[in-house]
């Protein structure tokens, strides 16, 4: 029996590898395509567009490991149909319910990976792209240059005499008005700084006036420095479940729908075997379309259920689909072997 296991494990794995790896390459090529978006905005380096793709890696894993493992169970028990070996299986008096056995361990070990994945890696890695995204952004604001015309930083008014070789910048004034009261600050040297994702300008050298209906002011500095105007917006996180609690509605139907996707390969065994174990001669051209059938009317059922029921479709769904799947397999596998 561990032979016949063994066997039936190693086939899965070369099919599941065959179609993981170019299910995998396609959603990375769209992910790719997605990311190389970003450079319309903001300047990113090879080093960098790896680092975002890096960040992808667990969302691209959740979403194709499930599919693949699906297909490749089926197809593993459509090829044993096809060579005739499951016919020679029952044959010996071993039942049906030995193969879903054998499945049972890589369904489980699959599920337990892709729920650490979309409750400890996602939103590791989602917090870290959309802040190192924040950051890019907030980088490329400061992407000043000396020109006839000022720039917008934050809420002052920049205006740029002259761009150094050093990147820094000579014969600077800012501007700020508020609602009673103007500012206007001119500096012979300008230097950005980022300190720890807060960039700002450091002047040197300049004065600075203050004035109103009330009073007049004037100051004489070497150095100022104008902080936090433009302040990246990081987000933070202490435990998943706090990231998962907190993170608002739409994280909520993810969360639910996540849960699913994470057991798709565990309660679709009966699915796999209805499907898989064939009649070759009857039934061969119509398991590619009941493929398709099954990850069409699961992902549409947990996608469209979770904004009707809530939390409750985590549980009503999983019986339901074990109780129709199982009524399926009884019918088809059962009955007839």
């Amino acid at each position: 029996m561990y032979e016949l296991k063994k066997y039936i494990r190693d086939s899965l794995s070369v099919i599941f590898l065959s179609i993981f790896i170019p299910l995998f390459a396609i959603a990375s090529v769209v992910f790719l395509i997605k990311l190389a978006t970003y450079t319309a905005v903001i300047q990113l380096s090879i080093w960098e567009m790896a680092k975002l793709f890096f960040f992808i890696v667990p969302e691209l894993l959740f979403y194709s490991l499930p599919i693949s493992f699906f297909i490749a169970t089926t197809l593993t028990l459509f090829k044993l149909s096809n060579d005739n070996e499951i016919v020679v299986l029952f044959a010996l008096g071993i039942e049906p319910r030995f193969i879903l056995k054998t499945l049972l361990k890589p369904a489980a070990i699959l599920s337990v990976i892709l729920m650490f994945n979309f409750f400890i890696l996602f939103p590791h890695a989602k917090i870290l792209s959309k802040n190192f995204i924040s950051y890019k952004t907030s980088e490329a604001k400061f992407n000043l240059s000396a020109s006839e015309f000022g720039h917008k930083f934050g809420e002052w008014l920049l205006y740029i005499g002259k761009e150094n070789e050093n990147e820094s910048y000579s014969d600077v004034i800012l501007f700020n008005k508020k609602q009673n009261e103007e500012v206007l600050i001119g500096a012979k040297k300008a230097q950005i700084i980022n300190d720890s994702g807060i960039l700002r300008l450091k002047l040197s050298d300049g004065e600075g006036y203050s004035y109103s209906k009330e009073k007049f002011t004037q100051i004489d500095f070497k150095t100022m420095f104008i902080n936090d105007t433009m302040k990246t917006d990081f987000r933070t996180y202490k435990t998943p479940v706090e990231y998962w609690l907190k993170s608002g509605k739409n994280y909520k139907k993810l969360f639910i729908i996540n849960i699913l996707l994470s057991i798709f390969p565990l309660i679709s065994l009966f699915l796999v075997a209805s499907i898989g174990i064939v009649h070759v001669r009857h039934q061969k051209g119509k398991v590619y379309l009941y493929l398709f059938l099954g990850i069409l009317v699961y992902y549409a059922l947990a996608f469209g259920l979770q904004s009707k029921f809530s939390y409750y479709t985590i549980p009503l769904f999983i019986t339901a689909w074990l109780i129709t799947t199982y009524f399926l397999y009884r019918k088809t596998i059962v009955t007839k072997f």
